[in-house]
């Protein structure tokens, strides 16, 4: 079985993060939504309500699993059995992180990566810029799903 393990903190999942599940979806046999637990950041959503909101808006694909994950990414590669991650990249700033991260993994634990450049359409979309769209009641309903834009707006109250 050909599996992949796509990682992130999702606070929150964007209509960006979905093209690349989707996009992930037709390619590999299983997709595994690997959510950051990171204990130094406080997002704005619990990692268990972004594991909900994800596994919401990815219930139309019958090979993707959302999971939630602490430490380091190739030992949850390894214990879902993926030997792939998929990364999503919106610009060149993006490929040098990432390009020093994808080296390390393969050379950690052989877990290659394979980089999807984003759809033109999310290009500029970020969880942060989002949420700080959302929270000065800017119009988002383009960049996000109609249950986490509801999410957001509950979250951060209402704005002028």
């Amino acid at each position: 079985m050909r599996r992949a393990v796509c990682p992130g903190s999702f606070d929150p999942v964007t209509n960006g993060h979905l093209d690349i599940v989707g996009r992930a979806s037709r390619l590999f046999d299983e997709v595994i939504v690997g959510v950051l637990v990171n204990q130094s950041k406080s997002g704005l959503f619990t990692v268990e309500e972004r594991i909900d909101m994800l596994r919401e808006v990815t219930a139309s694909y019958d090979n993707v699993r959302v999971e939630s994950f602490r430490g380091l990414l190739v030992d949850f590669c390894r214990a879902q059995q993926a030997s792939v991650l998929i990364k999503g990249l919106r610009a060149v700033s993006d490929f040098d992180y990432e390009l020093q991260m994808a080296q390390m993994n393969i050379g950690l634990a052989g877990v290659e990566t394979l980089f999807m450049p984003t759809n033109p359409l999310y290009s500029f979309l970020s969880s942060s810029l989002v949420k700080d769209v959302a929270k000065w009641g800017g119009d988002i309903s383009a960049h996000v799903p109609d249950s986490v834009r509801e999410a957001l707006q509950s979250r951060l109250g209402p704005r002028p």
